[in-house]
């Protein structure tokens, strides 16, 4: 399925315009599936975040990520929630309806929330369906292995391209006991090797692979056609996806091993309001040229 796309010859970095820079305000064009799987075969590197909002997504975008994913993470990094577990297809469709408005080049990939999917592979093309539909979603993304494989089959063969995601796959965490590394054992990972295979026959276009050895991360970047996207994954994975609020250091909670902070706006944005506050107490704000 894909892998005539990874075969085809000859053509420029895919979903850029040929000339174009990426960064701030470089024109791009949007970039699809096929692109995505394309860049495997051109060695580049995967860039991908996560967007819960409008003003998240034109940032990202305009720095030249490939993905933009509306996770279900949202529920942890932004809704209050101990896990995604309470995350509901209406939360879903709000954020990405407000990732999708910022109109971005980059592909943005809806998350399905648990029990959007597990019942049947009905109401799993029924709600990828709407996460496109209502949503505005250019993929969508879900958790498991071989027993998601007919569903994926399913949401494929309407016309929705499907991102895989293995290893620690949080709405699992009941089952897992917490989060925690996954396919450490040799049984384990063989398991999730034959899964990738699986999901790859099944019409994935990506796999998210998560909370796994750097090792096994690389063997199954090896074994695939399409591209794996790591998380606490290791270097030789095919892109890298990382929760903004993390890398940004925004968000409140326990920063997983894998996370690298690029920035701790968490503690500049205290500060700015502090400083607020303490002006507005002293009546110093606001001042004459900011009054009418």
């Amino acid at each position: 399925k894909w892998h005539d796309v990874l075969r085809a010859p000859g053509e420029r970095r895919p979903g850029m315009s040929g000339e174009a820079k990426v960064g701030a305000g470089a024109p791009r064009a949007k970039i699809t599936a096929p692109a995505v799987v394309a860049l495997k075969r051109k060695g580049e590197p995967i860039t991908v975040v996560t967007a819960y909002d409008f003003p998240t997504a034109r940032f990202a975008d305009q720095a030249g990520v490939e993905i933009l994913l509306v996770g279900d993470s949202v529920g942890t990094v932004l809704l209050g929630y101990d896990s995604t577990l309470p995350v509901t297809m209406d939360d879903m469709l709000h954020h990405t309806r407000a990732v999708t408005r910022a109109k971005p080049s980059a592909m943005v990939v809806g998350d399905m929330p648990f029990m959007s999917y597990q019942v049947s592979a009905e109401q799993a093309v029924m709600n990828a369906g709407r996460l496109v539909q209502e949503g505005g979603a250019d993929a969508i993304k879900l958790e498991g292995g071989a027993r998601v494989a007919e569903a994926v089959r399913r949401i494929v063969e309407a016309g929705i391209p499907v991102m895989g995601h293995l290893g620690l796959t949080p709405q699992s965490v009941l089952a897992f006991g917490g989060y925690k590394v996954q396919a450490r054992g040799e049984a384990d990972q063989e398991r999730l090797i034959t899964d990738a295979r699986t999901l790859e026959a099944a019409g994935c276009f990506a796999l998210v692979l998560e909370g796994i050895p750097a090792r096994l991360g690389a063997a199954v970047s090896r074994e695939l056609h399409i591209p794996t996207i790591g998380i606490g994954a290791g270097v030789q994975c095919d892109g890298q996806v990382l929760v903004t609020h993390d890398l940004l250091g925004l968000y409140h909670g326990h920063t997983p091993k894998f996370v690298r902070r690029y920035a701790e706006l968490g503690d500049a944005t205290r500060d700015a309001i502090a400083r607020y506050v303490a002006d507005v107490k002293a009546r110093r704000f606001p001042s004459d040229a900011e009054s009418y």
